[in-house]
């Protein structure tokens, strides 16, 4: 029997010479690594800057912060993610609104989101689930008709003069969209690094923006240098310089920045990153090719006018309950295959339950969740593994 891990970081001995080098260059906090990281990332997002944080989750929430998102304000978010897309915007004290998916579908009802949207609200944030990239013509078509309703209390807002589009776009570094990288279709998007992600900095996100009318991006760019360091005026870096030891702190803020450490990492897997989106798609297309006639419902990864990053390999047991799904998860756990489930609706967890949601108000993202099983998708599986994973997979939903 084979023991296949869901997620494992793909690691060579290529990040460890990065790393080992960050760590004799005596610079391991944010540095020139970091620096290089972000001006690389932008250019393969196709955007003119980008900032580098400790997680896609401070991305989000120090956005929401220089928007001025905060009490009073509405941000809508799918009840069908991670519990970050709408934690943010509890920390920033705003009110969470959520939609339902589509039904059969894992995105947004774009219908339901235009009808939700008042004169409160701030943001949408969409998420780009498993990799694949959202309906951004329907997303901006949806703030675009409920413009006249949208009232900026500041300049950033004035600028946009509509419903803010925020991605969580953690799944989807490196994915496609009507000729369009993933980082320059929405208003922000940010990226996460985590360790289970295609490309890893351990920890770590990036946040991309489109340029704005109005809105400085240099100006941009320095707010979150303030608030991921503390408020201070000056970086580690720009202290360095002779003479330069004399900073502000103009604001209590946060301590979230990104490591040399971390991007070292990043700067790596940025090298091989084309090899690996390769052979996530290789994976997906095999998987594709051996569930075809089974009672299933395949994320849709790849087609003529997109291209996902092909995180997540999430599979609907069409017609099967919950029970079933459970025990698909344990027959593969018992075969040595670890699968998942993306994801448990925000409506079933304790601490939306605790802010008045509740799962039956969102009976699509319920039909969506209650029958998914999400397979092992990356880079660190042998063809062989794939091949073992498929096989005992086939087999037990068939039974």
């Amino acid at each position: 029997m084979k023991n296949i891990p869901f997620s494992p970081p793909d690691m060579t001995e290529a990040e460890i010479i990065e790393v080992s080098e960050a760590l004799r260059s005596g610079w391991i906090t944010t540095g020139p690594r970091t620096k290089e990281f972000e001006h690389l990332i932008a250019m393969c997002c196709q955007t003119s800057k980008v900032v580098c944080l400790n997680s896609a989750t401070a991305c989000m929430e120090l956005i929401l912060r220089v928007l001025g998102v905060g009490p009073g304000d509405e941000v809508i978010v799918p009840s069908y993610t991670y519990t970050a897309t709408a934690s943010v915007v509890c920390h920033v004290g705003a009110k969470v609104v959520m939609v339902d998916t589509t039904p059969e579908a894992f995105e947004m009802d774009y219908d339901k989101l235009s009808e939700v949207i008042t004169e409160r609200t701030k943001v949408v944030i969409p998420v780009d689930l498993g990799g694949v990239v959202c309906n951004y013509d329907r997303i901006f078509s949806s703030v675009e008709s409920k413009k006249s309703l949208f009232s900026p209390t500041n300049d950033i807002q004035k600028a946009f003069g509509r419903v803010i589009v925020l991605t969580d776009a953690a799944h989807a570094f490196g994915a496609k969209w009507h000729g369009k990288m993933c980082g320059e279709i929405a208003d922000f998007t940010s990226f996460s690094f985590h360790a289970v992600k295609n490309l890893t900095t351990a920890e770590g996100g990036a946040l991309t923006w489109r340029s704005m009318e109005g809105i400085d991006n240099e100006w941009l760019y320095k707010q979150f240098q303030l608030l991921s360091l503390h408020g201070q005026s000056k970086d580690a870096l720009a202290k360095t310089r002779l003479g330069a030891w004399e900073y502000d702190v103009v604001a209590p803020n946060f301590k979230c920045n990104m490591t040399d450490i971390m991007a070292a990492i990043g700067l790596s897997q940025l090298k091989r990153y084309p090899e690996l989106l390769y052979r996530r798609r290789q994976i997906v297309e095999h998987y594709n090719k051996a569930l075809r006639g089974c009672n299933v419902q395949v994320l849709d990864h790849y087609g003529d006018d997109h291209s996902s990053s092909g995180h997540l390999y999430m599979v609907r047991l069409l017609g099967k309950d919950r029970d079933f799904r459970n025990r698909v998860l344990m027959e593969m756990a018992e075969r040595g295959v670890a699968c998942n489930v993306h994801y448990k609706p925000l409506p079933m967890m304790t601490a939306y339950k605790n802010l008045g949601f509740d799962i039956k108000d969102f009976p699509n993202a319920y039909n969506q969740y209650c029958n998914e099983v999400t397979l092992p998708l990356h880079t660190c599986l042998s063809d062989d593994e794939v091949e073992y994973v498929i096989s005992n997979f086939v087999e037990i939903i068939s039974k």
